[in-house]
């Protein structure tokens, strides 16, 4: 049997589009004499489509596209992933299933049975798990059919009551097929070849496993489909944050061939495990955190998936030119390096906006990066907007002294002149904060902190360092005067940034330790870190969770971001 992988871009809700190009997939199936397409989790509608199944006409659609693609499975079976509508009468109205199509009929349906409720995901919101299951025959061969979560439930730890494998395999399958929308972070393509292998060694069955790519705003999905044969040999890998297909032959030798190494013998408990809170392993030791997280594989992954939420995010709001603050800082100037390789330097304008407070080689830094990239940039002095805030502001602030109001003046000066040429030429701004930054607060409302979009939000300032210096992997883009200076804000005479904040090789250690491992004061201490430090960190960051509330979306890179998977209440008392 020759089974095709279809590794490809939905838009959420486009059913026209996402229809063509898996109508387009299901023809280059048939050139190849493939028997077997699959397609990755939700893809008739696009994931995740959220409360858009709430509404009737969208389920409609959903069927309506399911019956257009069955009309071109008429030699070549189809496994489409869609919603499914619950007719027992109890429970949610939907299940989330895998459909096999085949001979223009429906021969099967899978319903996902492990729903993620955590980080990003919400699927119990709107789905009822499955709760039967039964493999699907097809040309002679029974296959065990099951949707991204339902293979996680492995390891001392079941997240789930209910294992599909453990009641699928009972019915002696001879194949699984996972369809899969398995988000990016910059660990989890090693963590999610390591449970597909799990399953195969335990059940001693090759897998299929379909996953999606591209970005839905601040989720982006990697690709990576893989295939594994029954001794946990890797037969195909696919290629990551890129669409790709692929077909392969079960009669080949690699899913006939004995295994000499027995690999099957091994128990997979031993290769995956993790706990309901963190899924993946991570370093614990703080006097590694900063390698870890600044590692040149991580670096280039994310690297990878923020070209990618930036080019995806655009063409699918369909849009095109992008702007942004150029300080000559480092934050601006990994933004912006990475907006011009998005969308092309002549989509990409900065705005250069300087102050009293600044310092000639921010214009000057600022000015050699646009020139090194090629991009349009414009200089608009802010001193005499500057002036007239303060003017106006006299008989009111009186001859109270300079403080963060006279400092945010000039930080809300830029944000209204970035989104007033932004509304005047159509362009989305490209927020510049990083994450360090928005754990602590450390950024002004209607300022800095405007955008359409979070290019860095989700990256650890040390690891905005990093990043530069993979954007000058082949040569200068980013001079280094801009990664060698000390950061600073500029709003005030001779300001750094090591003023207000703890440096920033300790604190992205604490902030990692608490926000992405979720280690309580206690813990962190218990690292060897000064008490007082962490005490104000921690505080730092839940007193400024109403900042963050406001804030626009954020590219998720990291297992836990800012924004839709990290949940804490703006009112709360914790640490705070």
């Amino acid at each position: 049997m020759k089974i095709a992988l279809a590794q490809q871009n939905y838009h959420i809700g486009n059913f026209e589009a996402n229809t063509q190009k898996m109508i387009d997939a299901i023809e280059k199936a048939k050139k190849q004499n493939a028997d077997l397409i699959v397609f990755s989790e939700l893809s008739i509608c696009g994931y995740p489509p959220r409360d858009f199944l709430e509404f009737e006409d969208f389920i409609i659609k959903c069927y309506e596209t399911v019956d257009r693609i069955k009309q071109h499975a008429d030699t070549i079976g189809v496994i489409v992933g869609c919603p499914v509508r619950n007719e027992a009468g109890k429970g949610k109205d939907l299940f989330n299933g895998a459909w096999l199509l085949y001979e223009k009929e429906i021969k099967g349906i899978a319903n996902k049975t492990c729903l993620p409720t955590y980080d990003v995901f919400d699927e119990y919101r709107y789905f009822e798990p499955g709760f039967e299951w039964q493999t699907i025959s097809f040309k002679g061969k029974k296959i065990a059919l099951t949707i991204c979560e339902d293979i996680w439930n492995l390891g001392d730890n079941h997240l789930y009551r209910h294992s599909p494998m453990e009641e699928l395999i009972k019915q002696k399958p001879d194949l699984m097929i996972n369809i899969s929308a398995s988000p990016f972070d910059y660990d989890h393509d090693d963590d999610r070849k390591e449970v597909v292998r799990a399953n195969v060694l335990k059940y001693k069955l090759p897998m299929f496993y379909c996953n999606a790519v591209g970005s839905q705003t601040e989720i982006v999905f990697d690709g990576g489909s893989l295939v594994y044969n029954g001794h946990g040999d890797l037969v195909k890998e696919m290629k990551y944050f890129e669409e790709d297909f692929e077909l392969v032959d079960l009669t080949e030798e690699a899913f006939t061939k004995a295994d000499k190494n027995d690999r099957s013998s091994k128990q997979p408990t031993a290769l995956y495990s993790f706990d309901k809170e963190m899924r993946v392993s991570k370093q614990n030791d703080p006097s590694h955190v900063i390698a870890y997280l600044t590692n040149e594989e991580n670096i280039r992954q994310i690297h990878a998936a923020l070209i990618m939420g930036i080019r995806d995010y655009f063409s699918k709001m369909g849009f095109s030119k992008a702007i942004l603050g150029s300080s000559g800082g480092i934050d601006s100037a990994v933004t912006l390096a990475l907006a011009c390789e998005a969308l092309g330097k002549e989509n990409v304008r900065a705005i250069l906006m300087p102050s009293q407070y600044s310092t000639g080689h921010s214009v000057s830094d600022a000015e050699q990066l646009s020139k090194n990239l090629d991009n349009h940039y414009d200089i608009i002095p802010i001193k005499n907007i500057y002036d007239s805030f303060l003017t106006s502001l006299d008989p009111v602030f009186k001859d109270l002294p300079f403080g963060l109001a006279e400092e945010n003046i000039q930080s809300r000066s830029r944000g209204n002149l970035l989104m007033a040429i932004a509304n005047k030429f159509g362009y989305i701004l490209l927020n510049t904060s990083n994450k360090s930054e928005l754990a602590t607060g450390y950024g002004t409302l209607y300022g800095d902190m405007a955008g359409g979009l979070s290019v860095l939000g989700d990256v650890y300032k040390l690891q905005v360092y990093a990043l530069a210096r993979f954007i000058n992997r082949h040569g200068e883009i980013i001079p280094q005067n801009i990664i060698d200076k000390a950061p600073s804000a500029e709003l005030r005479p001779g300001q750094k940034d090591s003023d207000s904040l703890p440096e920033y090789d300790l604190l992205d250690k604490v902030l990692y330790q608490y926000i992405e491992r979720r280690q309580g004061p206690k813990e962190i201490i218990g690292m060897g870190i000064e008490e007082p430090l962490v005490k104000r960190i921690l505080k730092l960051v839940n007193t400024n969770e109403y900042k963050r509330n406001q804030f626009c979306p954020i590219i998720r890179v990291s297992c836990k971001a800012f924004g839709v998977g990290r949940r804490v209440p703006i009112v709360g008392k914790y640490l705070s």
